[in-house]
């Protein structure tokens, strides 16, 4: 699938983002509760321009935030080594198609064109599906924590 990438499109990352988690809480799998997902929650907790959509004819098709630093999960990471992938969607009407994985590696090429060694990010550690998609991008679990109550995984990839 041919994809254009855009920088900051808050309305455009919060709408995949929203049909995403209705589409998982249709299922039986809720992943973020829906009112977290607007343009003005996600300013709250994410900086604008980390934001990435990923386009394709005209159409958002999927979402990501890049960090260049992320203290909660991964405190003691010194600065610049690593980038850090949350909220991670791929809207439902385009889901199957291996979004995720071009996503990511976007992900990973904007890393280490920015000079980073590695691209990190954590998932719920109940979340089998989850972990399996970036067990099959190649990243790796580096251990499980604790933080804030939630019980995850943190995942890196080297792209050095």
């Amino acid at each position: 699938m041919d994809l254009t990438f855009t920088q900051g499109n808050l309305p455009a990352a919060s709408a995949v983002l929203t049909a995403t988690a209705a589409r998982l809480l249709e299922r039986g799998e809720p992943l973020w509760p829906l009112p977290s997902l607007t343009p003005d929650r996600l300013t709250r907790h994410y900086p604008p321009e980390g934001w990435r959509v990923a386009w394709h004819r005209g159409e958002a098709v999927g979402t990501y935030v890049l960090l260049d630093a992320d203290p909660l999960f991964w405190p003691d990471d010194p600065p610049g080594q690593a980038r850090y992938l949350h909220k991670l969607g791929v809207h439902p009407a385009t889901q199957g198609r291996g979004l995720a994985h071009a996503l990511l590696a976007e992900a990973a090429r904007e890393t280490r064109e920015a000079g980073g060694a590695f691209l990190r990010l954590d998932t719920a550690a109940n979340r089998p599906k989850l972990r399996a998609l970036y067990e099959a991008a190649g990243f790796r679990a580096v251990d499980e924590v604790t933080v804030k109550g939630f019980f995850v995984v943190r995942y890196e990839l080297g792209v050095g």
